[in-house]
This record gives C-alpha cells, structure tokens and sequence, in this order.
C-alpha cells in the first residue's frame, strides 16, 4: 500500500473543509437530527473554524493519501488544545476518518500507527480520544487496537448531547 502522510498548512483549508464535511456526513448524517447536525457542521467545519485550528501550533491536521489520492485525514491535539484532558503526558486523537471509497482498505489501521508514533515522538506517554457511544464499530475498532475506556464526556451535535466513550493507548 503506497501510502502518504502530509501534514496541513493554511493553505489547505478549503481542502481540508471539503473532506472533513463529506466524512462527517457520510458517517453520522443518517443518525442526527437535521437541524442540530446541520448547527454542528456550519459550526465545526467551517473554513473560519478550520483556520483558527490550522493556526493553532498544538493542533495538527494531517492528510493521507493512498496511491497520490486524498483518502483521509486526522487531527491530534496537544497541551490545552485538548478537548477535556488537557495532560501535557498526551496527544490527543480528535478527528480520524477515511473516505467511504477508501474504506476496507486497512487505511485505519495504518493512520492508527502513524498517530502513535507522533505521540512517542512528542515525549507523550499516552493517546486519547473520544468516540460516540453507539459508533460500535469504531470503538471494536480501538478496542482491537489496546485502546481502553477510562471514562465518557458530553459530546453536542447542536443541541443534542450525546455521550462519548474515552478511550486511551499507553504508547512508552
């Protein structure tokens, strides 16, 4: 598998807009209501938004391509980027997602790797993140991969609060 990390500047905001709609959409659309899914992703995925984000030097996005296509992208999180913990020992995992066309193809797994070793070569002890409580499949998937749940958080698409599962990979 010819694979490509990349990580994102300023200039691949729109791009990086563009995929971070369509993956959002196509995994959790089905299952939101449509106004509060539609608050969420005008919010969210926002070109503005995703400027701020690219600007901020403990947030990273990464692309990754398969083959010199755009498959999928990431977001890590350190220091008080993070969501909830804010524990300068860990990185935080916030975004991963792979294009439905792309999906099957072990791409998952492969940004899994890639994002722990950012983590160990950051100095960090730990990689965490938060999954929505009836995605079963992404959570068999960390589960899979040695993630365990230590805890949950309030996770609001609009004005749905819904409950995400924290999970964690002690990576030294």
């Amino acid at each position: 598998m010819q694979t490509r990390l990349l990580k994102c500047t300023i200039k691949d905001a729109e791009q990086l807009a563009a995929i971070s709609r369509k993956t959002f959409v196509d995994a959790f659309e089905k299952d939101n209501d449509p106004e509060d899914f539609k608050t969420y992703m005008d919010t969210a995925f926002s070109q503005d938004s995703l400027l701020r984000e690219l600007k901020d030097p403990d947030v990273s996005f990464y692309f990754v391509y398969l083959h010199g296509c755009l498959a999928g992208y990431f977001k890590i999180n350190e220091n008080n980027a993070q969501t909830d913990i804010r524990d300068k020992t860990a990185l935080e995992l916030e975004r991963i997602y792979v294009l439905s066309e792309y999906q099957g193809k072990k791409l998952g797994e492969w940004m899994l790797r890639q994002v722990s070793r950012l983590t160990s070569e950051r100095g960090k002890t730990y990689l965490w993140l938060g999954v929505w409580e009836k995605n079963t499949g992404a959570i068999r998937f960390y589960e899979k991969h040695g993630f365990i749940k230590f805890g949950t958080h309030p996770y609001y698409i609009g004005k749905d609060r819904q409950i995400d599962w924290l999970m964690r990979l002690d990576t030294q």
